[in-house]
């Protein structure tokens, strides 16, 4: 009698087993169907909205949650500093130096297959125009460059302002605004500048 109950208990724990895993198989073959998601790609039409487009617009006056910063970062000019020169020199280097080449005078490898030449920075009229001018060029874009609003922040638009205002410095500097001190160190590393006399020569 006790040999018989506990064979039908045991029969009992392989059925609960047996269904256990029946219904964990179950499970698992009903959680395939995240991969079989009913989905569009990217611009295919769509009978969901009444444009018959997948991709839509945001609605009229949609604000990013991060506009208000981005917008008081294009607004504010950082102070001049040798982290913000280095800053601006890196991103400089990363998306300006293409077209513009790494002294600024816009003859960069693109230009040079073909495409536009830019503008040098060093003519009177970009010398000449407020940092925020090429803040804005970057931000909007200018002629047949596009705008970099998507690739560079805000304060990177400022530091890449900066540098090239070093780079313009740099191209049109006088040698009677350098102290002693700095021309004795450019002519040690053989990078002195020459003066009007010396040209004429």
């Amino acid at each position: 009698m006790i040999r018989a109950c506990l064979w039908v208990m045991r029969a009992c724990l392989w059925v609960m087993r047996a269904c256990l895993w029946v219904m964990l198989a179950l499970a698992l073959w009903s959680c395939d169907e995240m991969n079989h998601q009913p989905r569009y790609d990217s611009a295919e039409a769509s009978t969901l909205f009444a444009d018959g487009k997948s991709l839509q617009a945001p609605p009229d006056g949609t604000v990013a949650r991060d506009a208000a910063a981005l917008d008081a970062a294009l607004t504010r000019r950082p102070p001049m500093t040798a982290a913000l020169l280095a800053r601006g020199r890196d991103r400089f280097q990363i998306y300006c130096v293409p077209c513009h080449d790494a002294s600024g005078y816009g003859r960069g490898t693109v230009p040079a297959r073909g495409f536009p030449q830019p503008p040098s920075f060093h003519s009177d009229r970009l010398r000449g125009a407020p940092s925020h001018y090429v803040v804005d060029v970057i931000t909007n874009g200018y002629g047949v460059m596009f705008s970099y609003a998507d690739r560079v922040a805000p304060a990177d638009r400022w530091a890449i302002a900066s540098y090239i205002r070093a780079l313009q410095l740099s191209q049109n500097a006088d040698a009677a605004e350098l102290s002693s001190e700095d021309l004795a160190a450019l002519d040690a590393t053989g990078t002195g500048i020459a003066t009007d006399a010396e040209v004429a020569r």
